[in-house]
């Protein structure tokens, strides 16, 4: 789905590439790839292949060929993803030692989830469930007496819980697409940026009264 400056995909990288990390990677299957290829080589992200039909095989799998210790995860219908709340939220992550954390508050659709790596190893292990293997982090949160798990309320500045600025659906596009039109400057629109449009726009205003 188009939005100014490129696809859905390409803006969810492209907003997620200034987080400090040693790979940057998108996750597909094989049908998928010569779709994703392209774009993914564009924006400076690898791209990495695995099952169709189980997500937390595939990112096992490129856990284990990357060997990398902790995944910063988003999904690929977040073009407003923010990497400065990524960053803050890793920063949280390591001085608690968590399994697996996310911020509580923000508009839903700009935030990710950091965990380690070998929770989601341990995960694949342990669950035969089709629900846990579509939804990857489900079995640690189904399972807190097992792992770190944290919600992490998120900064003031930054809380907005009843916004959304994920892509399940038409109005979602619409409200996306304003946002863009209004904001994007060649680089990825933030945090700070989200929150004071929608606190300025009525959109705002009816849906928070």
């Amino acid at each position: 789905m188009l939005l100014p400056g490129g696809n859905v995909v390409q803006h969810c990288m492209r907003a997620l590439k200034p987080i400090k990390a040693d790979n940057h990677v998108l996750l597909t299957d094989e049908s998928s790839a010569p779709v994703f290829a392209a774009w993914a080589k564009e924006e400076g992200f690898t791209l990495f292949t695995g099952p169709s039909d189980d997500v937390l095989k595939r990112f096992c799998l490129a856990i284990r060929f990357f060997g990398v210790s902790r995944v910063i995860r988003s999904c690929g219908d977040n073009p407003l993803v923010s990497a400065k709340l990524a960053e803050m939220l890793l920063t949280v992550h390591e001085e608690k030692e968590l399994d697996l954390s996310h911020f509580i508050g923000i508009p839903l659709g700009t935030g990710v989830e950091a965990v380690r790596s070998e929770t989601l190893l341990e995960s694949d292990r342990r669950s035969s469930d089709p629900y846990e293997h579509e939804h990857i982090t489900t079995h640690a949160y189904r399972h807190l007496k097992d792992f770190k798990v944290e919600d992490i309320p998120c900064p003031e500045q930054y809380y907005l819980p009843q916004v959304r600025v994920t892509l399940d659906t038409e109005q979602d596009y619409r409200v996306i697409a304003r946002i863009f039109r209004d904001l994007y400057r060649q680089k990825p629109v933030e945090i700070d940026e989200i929150i004071d449009w929608f606190k300025s726009k009525e959109i705002y205003k009816v849906s928070s009264a």
